[in-house]
């Protein structure tokens, strides 16, 4: 009986496609922190094709050899040297015009040589960030996935490497889907691509997977608590330094897993002394190293506590947006962002409204900067999905798992102006019980709404919070200032507020007395009349202007607007000072 003939048209009908991938997902549990190991990076030219059907899939270009096309024996819709050279990391949205607006699946494919070193050697691809689901190829073989947007994600290569030359392909995909996190409708733009690191890192047989060290909480400053991860579940100890603290102390593995709690009194980490130490930890062939920071945070009452010293949160919100690197960062633009907070007078940022390169916590630490990182459980999120919430779940356990130790961040955000139903209280109040098992060291805060028939205060959710955040435009969208007053007249939270978000878009040059829209004057007058109601009110602890640059959103088209949220304090060029920022920056000075 002969061989039944293939069916060149199959693929077109073929809706499960993409069955079986999504089981590949790599999650939080198999992150790699990169613990000052060296890395070898893979910036640089990659090949990428547009691909709005999802045609790779269905085809399966993965599989596809590299045979120029006078030798292919049937026609193929794809070819890796056809692809346009492009660099990583970036933004597919700013390499070409016709770009700006895609929305769909890329392919990236470049050649990656391998030579193995030591015996028993593991190799992990190491993705920073890539917007929103990727898919990783070796050599047409599916090693794993990943998604949400803004965290990191680690992929285990070695079994799929072979010396020499090896194809390495990246499936990225980014549309806006109401199942995702955050879904179909938010308030910033689409970019998509790898535009984030790429990188790949060399570990041992058993290695250490994730590490976390910080002061324990109540113990009067004198107590470290130290966690230890492996890749594998062994028994053994590893062996913890804090040379300028006097530290050597080995810590028993059981199952892969070691806790220890040590006695010192470290210098405390502050705004205004940033100090962190070198710690070192040892296990078998692998050396992980990290700059760590001790402080204590905590609430008392109403007030926000750093180091047991009552604190004022004077800052503003920002977004990963630049008119040249899109959603990409480099050292460069976060010590910008770092410096013109400080030129505010601000000891603390709002990381709006997704997890933000790790390097931005990584300066925070030796700036001495506060920060507020958040997942992007962005306005109706799909609440009642249990996907989604596994989802969202997974990006705050990885944004966890990536900065756990790094003293800046002070809190963790599980939500944005979400509406208070059912659905939602059960979904966010979970993430807040997530987020606290993860990290006992920290806040847990949202950004919530308030009570619009009795003006007050009362989100169901606040009793899961220990930082109430509140976003509020009054001025703005709520024309009467006066109701802020309203407001706090109306309510009683018996926990810190922190205005999370608050602000009026200005077109830089644009000009008026009173309450002319879109004035620069407009928007210093707010600033003053939100102070004015702030500063004598005691549960409020914190503010956040609402933002520290024009970002693009597509949302916003008015001729002031043209595709862009004007509420920067700066505009998007990042240079130019609107007169709000000298006036604020005056406001804060005062208050502080």
């Amino acid at each position: 009986m002969g061989k039944a003939a293939i069916d060149p048209f199959a693929h077109l009908h073929d809706e499960g496609y993409a069955d079986g991938f999504a089981a590949g997902y790599v999650t939080a549990a198999t992150l790699v922190q990169g613990g000052g190991r060296p890395v070898e990076s893979l910036a640089g030219p990659w090949r990428m094709t547009l691909d709005l059907f999802d045609e790779g899939l269905r085809q399966k270009w993965y599989a596809e050899d590299d045979t120029p096309p006078s030798q292919w024996p049937t026609p193929r819709d794809y070819e890796i040297e056809a692809g346009e050279l492009v660099q990583v990391p970036s933004c597919w949205n700013l390499l070409k015009p016709e770009w700006t607006y895609f929305e769909g699946a890329a392919w990236y494919t470049r050649d990656l040589d391998w030579r193995s070193g030591a015996s028993g050697e593991r190799a992990f691809l190491q993705i920073a960030g890539a917007n929103y689901s990727l898919l990783v190829f070796v050599n047409g073989r599916f090693v794993g996935g990943h998604r949400g947007g803004s965290t990191p994600c680690s992929l285990e290569l070695t079994q799929a490497l072979e010396p020499g030359s090896n194809r390495l392909q990246i499936m990225v995909e980014n549309r806006r889907r109401a199942d995702r996190v955050p879904m179909h409708h938010f308030d910033w733009f689409n970019y998509g691509g790898l535009y984030r690191e790429v990188e790949l890192l060399r570990l041992p047989a058993t290695f250490i997977r994730q590490a976390a060290i910080a002061l324990v909480p109540g113990s009067g400053f004198r107590a470290i608590a130290m966690t230890v991860k492996l890749s594998d579940p062994v028994d053994g100890s590893a062996v913890i330094t804090i040379p300028e603290l006097g530290v050597e102390a080995s810590v028993a593995i059981t199952a892969g897993e070691g806790r220890l709690t040590l006695e010192a009194a470290p210098q405390l980490w502050s705004p205004a002394s940033p100090k962190l130490y070198e710690v070192e930890i040892r296990h078998g062939a692998d050396l992980w190293r990290d700059r760590v920071g001790f402080r204590e945070i905590r609430t008392e009452g109403t007030t926000i506590l750093l180091n047991g010293e009552p604190i004022f949160l004077a800052g503003a919100c920002v977004h990963e947006d630049d008119v040249t690197l899109g959603k990409t960062s480099n050292e460069a633009d976060i010590r910008r962002r770092i410096r013109h907070a400080r030129e505010l007078g601000a000891n603390f940022l709002r990381l709006a409204h997704y997890p933000h390169h790790e390097l931005v916590a990584l300066i925070a630490d030796e700036e001495g900067l506060l920060l507020w990182a958040e997942i992007p459980v962005y306005w109706a999120i799909d609440f009642g999905n249990a996907e989604t919430y596994a989802d969202a779940e997974n990006q705050l356990l990885e944004l966890v798992a990536r900065d756990i130790n790094r003293a800046s961040i002070v809190m963790w955000g599980v939500g944005n102006e979400n509406a208070d139903t059912d659905e939602r209280y059960r979904f966010m109040a979970g993430l807040a019980t997530r987020a606290r098992l993860a990290d006992p060291t920290r806040l847990v805060a949202a950004a919530c709404l308030i009570n619009r028939e009795r003006f007050a205060i009362e989100d169901r959710l606040a009793d899961h919070l220990d930082v109430i955040g509140i976003n509020e435009y009054f001025g703005w969208y709520e024309p009467d200032v006066a109701n802020l007053e309203r407001l706090v007249a109306n309510s009683d939270p018996g926990k810190p507020v922190v205005i999370s978000e608050t602000g009026a878009d200005a077109l830089f040059g644009h000009r008026g007395a009173g309450r002319v829209l879109f004035s620069e004057d407009w928007q210093a007058e707010f600033y003053r009349l939100q102070m004015a109601v702030i500063a004598r009110t005691p549960w409020i602890r914190g503010m956040a202007a609402w933002l520290l640059y024009d970002f693009r959103s597509e949302r916003r088209q008015t001729g002031f607007q043209r595709g862009f949220n004007r509420k920067g304090l700066i505009a998007e060029d990042k240079t130019t000072k609107k007169a709000a920022f000298a006036v604020l920056a005056e406001l804060y000075r005062n208050q502080g």
